[in-house]
C-alpha cells in the first residue's frame, strides 16, 4: 500500500519536511515513489501538488494522520472535492 507521509530534511533545530508517496512498509528515509509537497513547521508554510494528491487518494492511498491534518489545514480536500473523513475517533 502506498501512503503519503513526511520525510525529514534539514539540520538540527531547522527541520523541514517533504511530503512523499512511499510504500507503507518502507522506513521513513526510504526510497520515495514521488514527492508531492513540502511542509515547514517553523513558518507554517505548505506547498502541495494537488493533482498528485488527488491521483494517489483516487487510487486508494491512505495518508498518515499528520499529512491528513496538514492537508486539511491547507484545505486541499475542499479544493479538489474529496470528502475525506478521519477514521481516528478521539
Amino acid at each position: 500500500m502506498v501512503k503519503p507521509r513526511l520525510r525529514r530534511h534539514g539540520r538540527k533545530q531547522r527541520v523541514t519536511y517533504r511530503i512523499v508517496a512511499i510504500n507503507a512498509q518502507s522506513r521513513r528515509e526510504g526510497e520515495a515513489i514521488k514527492e508531492i509537497g513540502s511542509y515547514n513547521p517553523r513558518k507554517e508554510q505548505t506547498q502541495l501538488d494537488l493533482s498528485a494528491i488527488t491521483a494517489l487518494i483516487g487510487k486508494g492511498a491512505q495518508p498518515t494522520a499528520t499529512v491528513r491534518d496538514i492537508s486539511k489545514r491547507a484545505k486541499v480536500f475542499e479544493q479538489v472535492g474529496i470528502n475525506f473523513q478521519s477514521k481516528i475517533k478521539f
